[in-house]
């Protein structure tokens, strides 16, 4: 089972952030003066890329719905192929029960293929909700191919991750084992092999007792 802290990405939000901060401003600037910003160099053969949008954080699924109206309405599938929200699946647990549940993996951005054009730069940048494309200055920056492979192999990882919301030294509720119901400080978490060290009064000691990510909950 793969697992991932909330805070720990191989690509996170501080970058997409990093990114955001350097474009939007020049982005903005443009297209109020009317301005369409150079295309930044092509990698495909057909110079499609992917490219990183910011808007709204919470209105990311009603963006991706604007801008694939615009799409059709407008005659841009030739040059604007997909727009997608990068989520995963985590598993949780609350009140001893455990759910999956569905997580944005940058809030406040998509990620639109595309072929940079003025048409298609109009098209995406003019999208209700759509505050800008992150680049550096007023060009927007395409994604490496690494990246978007990255991106994408987390999107369809077959195991849901596990969410932590513990940190050592954190009190924590054992909801599975023979220890159920007891009540622990965490003492380690083992990010590699999805297991925590819980210490644990038994019978007037501190015991340490080793257990999965999904025994125990955040008191």
């Amino acid at each position: 089972m793969a697992v991932e802290a909330d805070d720990e990405f191989a690509y996170g939000d501080d970058d997409m952030d990093r990114r955001a901060d350097e474009a939007r401003e020049p982005a903005s600037a443009s297209s109020a003066a009317g301005e369409t910003p150079e295309p930044a160099a092509e990698a495909a053969d057909d110079g499609r890329n992917w490219y990183v949008i910011h808007c709204y954080s919470g209105y990311e699924n009603k963006v991706r719905h604007n801008l694939e109206q615009r799409i059709e309405s407008m005659g841009m599938k030739g040059k604007i192929f997909d727009v997608v929200v990068p989520t995963e699946e985590e598993i949780e647990v609350k009140d001893g029960k455990r759910r999956t549940v569905e997580r944005r993996v940058f809030p406040g951005y998509l990620l639109v293929q595309m072929i940079m054009s003025e048409d298609s730069w109009y098209v995406v940048r003019n999208t209700p909700g759509v505050t800008g494309f992150v680049g550096m200055g007023n060009v927007p920056t395409p994604l490496r191919p690494e990246e978007v492979a990255q991106i994408l192999r987390r999107m369809e990882a077959e195991a849901p991750k596990v969410k932590v919301t513990f940190k050592p030294g954190q009190k924590v509720r054992i909801v599975d084992g023979p220890f159920n119901d007891f009540i622990g400080t965490v003492a380690e978490i083992d990010m590699d092999r999805a297991k925590v060290r819980v210490m644990v009064s038994f019978f007037g000691r501190e015991t340490p007792v080793e257990l999965d990510f999904l025994q125990v909950e955040k008191v």
